[in-house]
Parts: structure tokens; C-alpha cells; sequence
């Protein structure tokens, strides 16, 4: 494995682990009543390499899964993920 796809791999589990874990918080903070994580966040740690802990994290963590409009933005941040992904395969 060059190391190249080791920053790569890196990233995007970094990126997924954080993203679990902000969806975590959020909910945490939800069920205290407390300043939330802004859906903007979000959705913005699932574009930059998130994606798959952000799906983990709504689908485990039952969190944000009722909320079609943030669905919907949830599921448009995939487009920039899979362009990530594709540019970092193709030019590997």
C-alpha cells in the first residue's frame, strides 16, 4: 500500500470517526436541552470524508433519521464524498 492510500485510508476513517462522534454529542446535547451541533456541521463532516460514520452514526444512534429535510442534505453530501473517493482511486 503506497502512502498515499495510508493518508487516504487515514482520512476518511478520521473523518467517519468524527463524524460518529459528532452525531453522537448531538444527540446527547438534544436529550439535556443543550447548544446542539448545527446541521450545517454535519452534513459538512459527512462531505469531507464522513460519510460513513454519519450514516453509522444516524442509523445507530437513531439520531436526525425522522428529519426528511436534513435527509435530503445528508444524502446530497454523499455527492462530494464519492467525488473523493473517485479522485483518490483514480490517481492512486
Amino acid at each position: 500500500m503506497s502512502r498515499a492510500d495510508q493518508i487516504a485510508l487515514g482520512w476518511f476513517a478520521c473523518s467517519s470517526a468524527v463524524a460518529f462522534l459528532a452525531f453522537g454529542l448531538d444527540k446527547w446535547q438534544a436529550g439535556r436541552g443543550a447548544v446542539r451541533i448545527s446541521e450545517f456541521k454535519l452534513v459538512l463532516l459527512a462531505a469531507i470524508g464522513g460519510w460513513p460514520g454519519g450514516l453509522l452514526g444516524m442509523i445507530c444512534l437513531r439520531h436526525k433519521t425522522a428529519k426528511w429535510p436534513f435527509k435530503l442534505k445528508f444524502g446530497l453530501a454523499l455527492v462530494p464524498f464519492v467525488v473523493e473517493v473517485w479522485v483518490w482511486w483514480r490517481f492512486r
